[in-house]
């Protein structure tokens, strides 16, 4: 396990590159119960376990889970060639709210409301449980749909009985699987297959608690290597998620 201490956070990336228009596509966030983010790096030697275990959540109907490749360890000897530093920039978020002020990889962050350490499949799997209750109880229904080159975001109102509470809807171009061979650094010789990777996460909207609606042209957030997106809804900078879901090929 290798640690940082936090910096000072980076602004977010903008819009990115259009591919072609995908066939017509629905999802929900009913069924979601927790959504995993892993913080990990090519540069990383302890990282490639955690790497597989989120290829095996990456399966998983009930969980989204995201790989944020972070760009802190470049140092050593390879640069990760599916980093970005917003992503660290998120991590750092996180750090200040769920830690100690340190981030490190592999850190897997569940849900906005707990952290561990990525590579052991017995915690990982603990953490999603402890959450999954929690997420439930203020869940926000999102359902997702894209057709003729648009996606459109539906987020729901607030749940009976929960406290409504300004939160940002956040959107995810995501790479299903990307083969990396690394020749240099701590992994040399090596060649990991990353699930799930983010290749752009950006802020498309704030909610109030009330209904609402995002509707988005292709064009303006997919990127070229993205087969699939994620929308989710988190309150603060690095609070917890309250609704997620995800679709492909899209």
């Amino acid at each position: 396990m290798r640690s940082w201490a936090t910096l000072t956070l980076a602004g977010l990336a903008g819009l990115l590159g259009s591919t072609e228009v995908g066939a017509q596509a629905s999802a929900t966030s009913a069924q979601v119960k927790a959504v995993y983010e892993l913080f990990t790096s090519q540069g990383c030697s302890t990282c490639p376990a955690a790497d597989e275990v989120l290829g095996h959540l990456a399966k998983r109907d009930d969980v989204i889970a995201l790989t944020l490749p972070v760009d802190y360890w470049d140092y050593l000897g390879w640069r990760d060639t599916l980093a970005r530093p917003e992503f660290t920039a998120r991590q750092k978020a996180y750090a200040k709210v769920l830690g100690d002020g340190m981030v490190y990889t592999p850190q897997a962050v569940i849900s906005g409301i707990t952290n561990v350490n990525g590579s052991s499949a017995d915690k990982v799997e603990r953490a999603i449980d402890k959450t999954a209750k929690l997420f439930s109880a203020s869940r926000v229904h999102i359902t997702l749909s894209a057709a003729d080159g648009r996606l459109v975001i539906d987020v729901a109102s607030t749940p009976d009985g929960v406290e409504a509470k300004e939160a940002t809807v956040w959107l995810a171009a995501i790479a299903g699987s990307v083969k990396v061979p690394i020749t240099r650094g701590e992994n040399q010789g090596r060649t990991i297959v990353y699930s799930n990777v983010v290749r752009a996460l950006m802020p498309v909207g704030t909610w109030s608690g009330k209904e609402m609606v995002v509707q988005l042209d292709r064009r303006s957030f997919m990127h070229s290597s993205a087969d699939r997106c994620a929308v989710f809804l988190q309150q603060g900078h690095g609070g917890p998620i309250v609704g997620a879901a995800i679709l492909d090929g899209i």
